[in-house]
């Protein structure tokens, strides 16, 4: 056996929660004021909201305006005060108090950011990786995809029926490669092991509910290949009935879930969360790019796995640098070719990145940023940055 495990929560875990608040403030704010600058971290624990941080936008929120996004948001994951769980087992919406500590965003960062030749420089310095990976059609790892698979799977099952299932829900799937040389090729020939925890009603039984996520488990839609119920090892609430959740429960905080938000630990990371942040951070813009391109590559068979590298200093548009790896994997092409054709074709200033995926205009026509929250940043099909419209740049290098 060779293994690799990723993990995944729903949108209902209270990291998760923080994210999407965070992210529904950034999309407000720019849906009214496209310049808006946004880094508001959120805590959330017991029924306590806490938004702090710097903004500067033309659009001013009031203390209501917050109440009620902080409320909206959470009723829009499922705490909605509508399920069969009492106050004291999840959070319900009336329960809640919102508290903000907001400042103006410092001058001497936007002194660097917003400059007199339209150009926008870096809003902070950081390193950003991007991946992709044919094991899956998503071109993300497959440990991560079907974790994804099942929880989408169990939290919508949860959405539906707030009188058997809470929202707060996390699933694990590990994958056998069977030896090393297949795990370096992308080559899954298993999955292993399930775990899946998902909290239900005091009154259902723990048998019941191992029956109910086991239905789940087998319409998730796994390839047939690789998923064999009467092998695969199957873990529901391993430690038994699982009832009490929400923030009441476990403490929230905005950029906790980076693994899950990106690659499930296959790749590296970088140094700065997404969540919570406008287009000119370059945790979010510079991710999305890096993502772009390495899904673009590894799409155009150059390589069967690729990371990119960017890094950034802050107040300034040009990256600092930019690196190609396909980890041995490439068909043809090397990684020193690759990483000059980016430099010389894709500027990579935050304006150009900007423009490119429209990240100043978060709308339900495109995207907003709290579904990307909810969803993870990386590796849905509708996502701009997840476009294939670069592989013939990367094709006409065969």
């Amino acid at each position: 056996m060779y293994l690799f495990t990723s993990e995944v929560v729903s949108p209902g875990h209270p990291d998760k929660c923080a994210d999407i608040i965070a992210d529904t403030i950034v999309d407000i704010l720019l849906s009214n004021d496209k310049d808006s600058r946004v880094a508001s971290e959120v805590f959330v624990a017991g029924n306590k909201v806490v938004i702090g941080g710097e903004v500067k936008s033309k659009h001013k929120l009031s203390k209501k305006d917050y109440d009620e996004l902080v409320k909206n948001a959470l009723a829009k994951i499922g705490y909605d005060g509508k399920s069969a769980f009492t106050h004291k087992q999840c959070l319900h919406p009336d329960d809640v108090e919102v508290l903000v500590f907001l400042n103006e965003q410092s001058p001497d960062i936007n002194q660097g950011v917003d400059q007199e030749s339209g150009e926008i420089g870096a809003g902070d310095q950081g390193i950003m990786f991007g991946f992709a990976s044919c094991e899956a059609d998503e071109y993300m790892p497959a440990a991560i995809s079907y974790a994804r698979k099942l929880c989408d799977k169990v939290y919508e099952y949860a959405r539906k029926n707030p009188d058997k299932l809470g929202v707060d829900i996390k699933t694990q799937v590990t994958i056998d490669y069977t030896n090393k040389k297949n795990f370096e090729e992308c080559k899954p020939q298993s999955i292993h092991t399930i775990v899946v925890s998902a909290p239900c009603v005091e009154s259902m039984d723990i048998k019941e509910l191992r029956e109910l996520v086991m239905k789940l488990i087998l319409e998730s839609d796994l390839p047939k290949e690789l998923f064999h119920p009467e092998k695969t090892r199957i873990l529901i609430n391993p430690t038994g009935k699982y009832v009490n959740h929400s923030s009441l429960h476990d403490s929230g905080l905005t950029g906790r879930k980076l693994i899950v938000d990106s690659f499930g630990g296959y790749s590296p990371i970088g140094g700065g969360a997404q969540s919570s942040k406008d287009y000119t951070k370059v945790d979010r813009s510079g991710l999305y790019a890096a993502r772009w391109l390495a899904k673009n590559i590894v799409a155009a068979k150059l390589a069967k796995k690729c990371v990119v590298q960017l890094s950034y200093a802050i107040g300034v548009a040009e990256p600092t640098s930019v690196s190609v790896d396909c980890m041995g994997t490439n068909e043809g092409v090397d990684d020193n070719v690759l990483s000059d054709f980016v430099m010389k074709n894709y500027p990579l200033t935050p304006n150009w990145i900007k423009n490119k995926f429209a990240l100043d205009k978060p709308s339900k026509d495109s995207f907003l940023y709290a579904d990307v929250a909810a969803r993870g940043q990386v590796g849905q099909k509708d996502y701009p940055w997840e476009r294939l419209d670069a592989v013939k740049d990367f094709e006409s290098l065969k």
